[in-house]
């Protein structure tokens, strides 16, 4: 997909409707979502077939690919909030504050995340790669929530 095209994936989920319940389609684009929120992937890659020959070139075109989105929302929105996801993870996984969804589940898989109230609702917009493990693959995230990062 195309920058164009991403882009115009979040401008859709911006709008539409969340999903009532836990891990439901993002409207139109199969992403899983949730009760005020929708995760859309953008793009995948193949993953490092067992591995590791590869891999840091594949993340730095991952970040790359980030980073010409997120310079095409910032034009559109401002400069974003850095947020740190590793906190949010050890937060959630200490038990002593309750860290809610989408936010807890990115922090497993997300090391940071670039963040944008969206003009003229109460929607954010969280953009950043998520890996689940060493050997998988990357994928770059969209995340639109009406759930104010914690």
């Amino acid at each position: 997909m195309t920058i164009a095209q991403h882009l115009a994936t979040i401008d859709r989920l911006c709008f539409e409707e969340f999903p009532r319940e836990h891990g439901a389609p993002a409207g139109s684009y199969g992403g899983p979502g949730g009760p005020g929120f929708h995760v859309v992937e953008l793009e995948r890659s193949a993953g490092s077939a067992g591995g590791r020959h590869g891999e840091g070139e594949e993340a730095e075109q991952f970040e790359a690919h980030r980073e010409a989105l997120a310079e095409r929302l910032t034009d559109r929105w401002g400069e974003p909030a850095w947020m740190s996801l590793d906190g949010v993870f050890l937060r959630a996984q200490l038990g002593d504050e309750r860290i809610p969804e989408p936010w807890a589940s990115l922090g497993s898989h997300m090391r940071n995340a670039e963040v944008w109230q969206v003009n003229g609702t109460s929607r954010w917009v969280a953009l950043g790669v998520s890996r689940l493990g060493e050997g998988l693959e990357f994928r770059l995230l969209a995340v639109i929530t009406e759930i104010d990062p914690p």
